[in-house]
């Protein structure tokens, strides 16, 4: 089984975006405000090259986000904290592409949330099942969702995602899950907190699992240290997350991949635990 990480582009993000200061509303306005900004991020989408077929975990963002007019201008978000840059070549479609993947390969495409960075290549795959949680789409749609900062016109006319709701069925410290393969190797878990129904995909490999986690924090350190990003509406939420991971990963070794960490593409390429490296900071 094989598991590509696939970089489309690069989002920049105020530093109080991907570590919050303060807390409800206060925590938003600093984001907002804050003129500090950090270097050019990530935005991963990922691929797993599955004996059942492929999978897609999300589709990462699109080339149009340089298109004057392609955001809104009364969005704040888009407005005063978020700058994207993304080629062509950089979308998902060519780099399947380029890996080998066609389309019809892809059995199903799984998005973590909504947000125009793991929604914007959903134009590549008009044929494909889409899979989002029932929670998310809610809190995506019409007019409330593009006030949350979901830009949904620019989905596709064809748009019509397959809704879950995970049942629950345990899986290690989440209540609810859902297996994606008949192996029961692939399966997806809640993660909510810097949206309502954020998902997350868990394959396991092995003597290890690795954890595609979507922005359930920005970095695999603001994950131990517990720290919440400064946008995500449920705060709660999102530390009950972190803290289900961390037991995930004191359960089973755990490579932790989220969207827009510098180091995920070379911890997934080095199979680096988390336990690896707690073990090398005491050493």
């Amino acid at each position: 089984m094989k598991i590509h990480a696939i970089q489309t582009g690069t989002v920049a993000i105020t530093a109080k975006w991907r570590e919050g200061v303060g807390h409800g509303r206060a925590r938003l306005v600093n984001t907002l405000l804050d003129r500090e900004w950090t270097e050019p991020l990530p935005i991963y989408a990922f691929a797993i090259e599955h004996p059942e077929g492929v999978i897609v975990v999300d589709t990462g963002e699109t080339s149009r986000v340089s298109e004057p007019g392609y955001f809104p201008r009364w969005q704040p978000f888009f407005r005063f904290a978020v700058r994207e840059r993304v080629q062509p070549e950089e979308e998902i479609g060519p780099q399947l592409e380029l890996l080998g993947i066609s389309p019809s390969d892809v059995r199903t495409v799984v998005m973590t949330h909504l947000h125009t960075d793991h929604a914007g290549g959903l134009h590549h795959f008009p044929d494909n099942e889409i899979l989002v949680s029932t929670a998310e789409l809610a809190y995506a749609v019409g007019l409330r969702g593009r006030l949350r900062g979901y830009p949904n016109k620019r989905w596709p006319a064809w748009f019509r995602p397959t809704l879950v709701d995970l049942p629950a069925a345990p899986f290690g410290p989440f209540p609810a899950s859902m297996a994606l393969t008949e192996a029961g190797d692939v399966t997806v878990v809640p993660v909510p907190g810097h949206s309502p129904g954020q998902l997350a995909v868990v394959v396991e490999d092995g003597d290890h699992a690795v954890f595609l986690a979507a922005d359930s924090s920005y970095t695999q350190d603001a994950l131990l240290r517990g720290v919440v990003d400064g946008v995500g509406p449920d705060e709660g939420a999102e530390r009950l997350t972190h803290e289900r991971i961390r037991a995930c990963a004191a359960e089973t070794p755990t490579v932790y991949l989220p969207t827009h960490d510098p180091e995920t593409a070379a911890r997934l390429a080095e199979r680096r635990t988390i336990e690896a490296v707690r073990e090398k900071v005491i050493a």
